[in-house]
């Protein structure tokens, strides 16, 4: 109980750091995502304990509070911090390491059920994410992809493979404008064309 009293004032105190608009305590309590990263910590905590509708009934109450959908069965870490949090949806399997930060509407989700039916019992679906990983707005990773330590994705990124720790600036990324054949665009995945920086 007392370590679980830790990470929320950590996750407090966080708000008040990487948010430049907050200026007190009372303030990051009211910060948009904040109830989303309790409301997880505890149903996640539920979770495991086997209440599993339970902690799925306050993972729902916190998404049509908050705009954030964060499955209980994630794994978080320690000083979490989305901003702008509408939109954000991470999957059950997705592991995220401490220092993380996530902007809106970033999604850490699986390929699809087409292929997530033909996985193995406990095997990931989702993405592990490292420590000090910033994920810009709109960025969308999938799959059981490995997302390195200190890695920057940027915004309106589509990430399908995994991208080692300081490999800043070299995220996959979809440019519609591009064709494929023209040397700047590859098919490695299937239909997704991906612009390799």
């Amino acid at each position: 109980m007392r370590r679980s009293l830790i990470r929320l004032r950590e996750d407090l105190a966080t708000t008040m750091d990487k948010d430049p608009s907050v200026t007190s305590r009372l303030e990051a309590l009211c910060h948009p995502a904040l109830p989303a990263v309790w409301s997880h910590r505890i149903a996640h905590r539920l979770h495991r304990g086997g209440h599993r509708i339970l902690a799925r009934l306050l993972s729902n109450a916190a998404k049509i509070l908050t705009g954030v959908e964060i499955h209980p069965g994630a794994r978080i870490g320690r000083r979490f911090f989305i901003d702008h949090g509408n939109g954000v949806v991470i999957g059950e399997t997705a592991v995220i390491g401490d220092d993380v930060t996530l902007y809106q509407q970033v999604t850490l989700g699986a390929i699809g059920f087409w292929r997530d039916n033909a996985r193995a019992e406990g095997e990931a679906r989702h993405p592990r994410i490292g420590d000090r990983v910033v994920v810009g707005a709109k960025a969308t990773v999938l799959g059981p992809v490995t997302i390195g330590d200190g890695v920057v994705v940027p915004a309106h990124s589509l990430v399908l493979t995994t991208i080692e720790a300081g490999s800043n600036g070299k995220t996959p990324v979809i440019d519609r404008r591009s064709k494929i054949g023209d040397g700047n665009v590859q098919r490695p995945h299937g239909q997704y064309p991906v612009q390799r920086e």
